[in-house]
């Protein structure tokens, strides 16, 4: 009964979390990674480079005695380099047991999206948008959602081993 209970109690927060985003900007683009992949949002911390890296994953750092690599949004979206100031923070992931630190511009909101106002982004994967996995519409805006799997994969959309290890 106890092991019954505790699947119920799992589905509920997954529930809870569904359709839910957290919005964050890369200048003036407007992205969102589902809640649920997120652990934590932190300051920029120490990072320290580890060579032979993929060019978007800029080192790794200690988060409380876990050492995670460190990705820059703005260098895997091969957008212009943006040095960082106060608003600038690393929002920590974490999907398939894989932890891993994405920098972005600033963090705005959690919204909820409802999955009738998301559309598909196959035109925008022709054009290199390969880590969209939809649109969404919320707030008169729309915001490109992203798919964490594909995140998190090398060119090759083989998970790095070396960097994730």
């Amino acid at each position: 009964m106890e092991q019954t209970e505790l699947l119920n109690q799992e589905e509920q927060s997954e529930d809870t979390l569904k359709g839910k985003y957290l919005i964050f900007s890369m200048g003036k683009e407007l992205l969102g990674i589902e809640i649920r992949y997120i652990t934590e949002i932190i300051g920029i911390q120490p990072i320290t480079e580890v060579p032979e890296m993929p060019e978007y994953v800029i080192g790794i750092t200690n988060l409380r005695g876990k050492i995670i690599p460190v990705m820059d949004a703005r260098l895997r979206f091969k957008k212009e380099v943006r040095e960082y100031d106060g608003r600038t923070c690393i929002i920590v992931l974490n999907t398939n047991d894989i932890t891993i630190g994405l920098i972005v511009d600033s963090v705005s909101e959690v919204i909820s999206i409802a999955d009738e106002d998301i559309a598909p982004p196959t035109d925008i994967n022709k054009g290199g948008h390969k880590y969209i996995k939809g649109i969404g519409k919320a707030g008169g805006s729309v915001k490109l959602l992203l798919d964490c799997q594909r995140l998190l994969t090398d060119e090759e959309g083989v998970m790095a081993p070396s960097l994730l290890n």
